[in-house]
């Protein structure tokens, strides 16, 4: 009879062992969850602050290439309205000369009735 006895306790034994390991593997997966959630929600300020800084370089490259466009442009319009008052002076002096100039390209004329 102690026999059966010893068998029964190593059976108890084993599904208790197993019990509680089942419980224990719950338990470590859940906390290795938390934890990582809260590795993430601890990057997560840093990983913002990255952001930022890369948003804020590209910002400022792109305000810096902004304005040097601008000043090219401005220049460039400056350019034509000087070529545009020359030609129309010369092409003035040929009329008084009695020279009829050759009529100027379609997109001249759109410039000098709109100034665009």
């Amino acid at each position: 009879m102690n026999g059966w006895w010893g068998l029964a306790g190593g059976a108890l034994t084993l599904v208790g062992v197993m019990v509680t390991g089942w419980f224990t593997y719950r338990g470590t997966k859940a906390a290795a969850a938390a934890q990582a959630a809260q590795a993430t929600a601890a990057a997560a300020p840093a990983a913002k602050a990255e952001d930022f800084k890369i948003l804020q370089a590209t910002v400022e490259r792109v305000d810096e290439e902004n304005g040097q466009l601008r000043g090219r442009m401005s220049r460039l319009e400056a350019v034509l309205r000087a070529c545009s008052w020359t030609m129309d002076r010369w092409a003035r002096q040929m009329g008084r000369a009695g020279i009829e100039p050759e009529p100027p390209h379609p997109l001249v004329e759109e410039y000098n009735r709109t100034g665009v």
